[in-house]
């Protein structure tokens, strides 16, 4: 072998060694230097000279791209009236540098939502919070508000949480759908946000220049320095109706047999209480019935939970309820969607 080839040889194997690096999803940090040094050998009458070397350096730019993502594949159920009802979203900085993450949530105006159906409200003081203990779920007072991501590394996610409350008048099957918008801003030191970073115009530089490169968002072109997701909370209500009716049990002329509506008979009462289907079940739900001052209260008549088949009422409730005051109360425990359950009890007419 010439000393021309052993030379090349040798100056081949430290350069594959030399390149030899841990790869990362953002890439090459911005700022680094990649240096990259030629060397020539060669001989003059046989004999090998010294061998000559040239060095190249350049700066490594900034690629800005971030990416927002909302956990999970379905809206979030909620129920009228109710409180810090929760969306979760993920927030991820794929640039080669830390960023700053400016964040802003903000409200569909009608249309499509993300997971179907047409936004058709708002919700009310719509906040949000990092995932402060890193447990994926929101924890009132443990999770803090924020309007910026703060010092995000390259590589490194957040999980953020968009708090609302939902109107009390709205309606089984009402959707509202929100977008969660994140900036690009200089990660210039923790405690404050940074300025909004701008993209580098012109000719590459000698020192370190910004690309956008992040793709475009559900509301947010591509290559804009941001990125944006949607979401949205569909209301899942109770929708109760009530039916009273009555039947003559018996009275004391006739009995049990063909009874009449005369003083003494004995009445039943018989409450019932549907929920419409396609909708949430009702728990809890309060029953109050004042009685007419021409009847008088049966002791211990008062069933519930029964239920209804073909518009009768069952006689299979169990014993519960009170009566005070004139007034006969008493709870079911959960109305299911598509289920009617029932309060009944009995009176004499006087």
């Amino acid at each position: 072998m010439t000393s021309y080839f052993r030379n090349l040889a040798a100056f081949g194997t430290v350069v594959l060694t030399g390149v030899s690096a841990p790869a990362f999803a953002a890439g090459t940090t911005a700022g680094s230097t990649i240096t990259n040094t030629v060397s020539v050998g060669y001989s003059v009458g046989g004999v090998a000279q010294t061998a000559v070397s040239a060095t190249n350096t350049f700066t490594v730019d900034r690629k800005i791209t971030l990416t927002v993502a909302e956990t999970g594949t379905a809206t979030t159920t909620v129920a009228p009236g109710q409180s810090a009802a929760v969306t979760t979203f993920t927030v991820t900085n794929t640039s080669n540098a830390p960023l700053d993450l400016g964040l802003a949530v903000a409200q569909q105006a009608g249309g499509t939502a993300q997971h179907g159906g047409t936004d058709n409200f708002d919700v009310s003081a719509p906040g949000l919070f990092i995932d402060t203990n890193t447990n994926g779920t929101y924890d009132a007072g443990t999770d803090l508000a924020v309007t910026y991501l703060d010092e995000i590394a390259a590589d490194a996610s957040r999980t953020v949480f968009v708090v609302a409350n939902i109107p009390a008048n709205r309606v089984n099957g009402d959707v509202a759908g929100i977008t969660l918008t994140a900036q690009a801003r200089e990660a210039g030191g923790a405690g404050a946000p940074g300025v909004v970073i701008t993209e580098t115009t012109g000719a590459n530089t000698a020192g370190q220049d910004t690309v956008f490169a992040d793709g475009a968002g559900s509301t947010d072109a591509a290559r804009d320095g941001q990125f944006s997701a949607r979401d949205d909370y569909t209301v899942s209500g109770a929708t109760l109706t009530v039916t009273k009716i009555s039947k003559v049990i018996s009275d004391p002329s006739n009995g049990t047999t063909n009874p009449k509506l005369i003083p003494g008979a004995v009445v039943e009462y018989c409450i019932q209480t549907a929920n419409a289907a396609g909708g949430a079940g009702a728990s809890n739900v309060a029953i109050s019935d004042t009685l007419p001052t021409q009847t008088t209260f049966v002791p211990g008549s008062i069933f519930i939970n029964g239920t209804v088949t073909s518009g009768s009422c069952n006689a299979d409730g169990t014993a519960g309820g009170t009566f005070s005051g004139g007034t006969v109360s008493g709870t079911l425990a959960t109305v299911a969607a598509g289920t009617a359950r029932t309060l009944y009890f009995r009176t004499t007419i006087n």
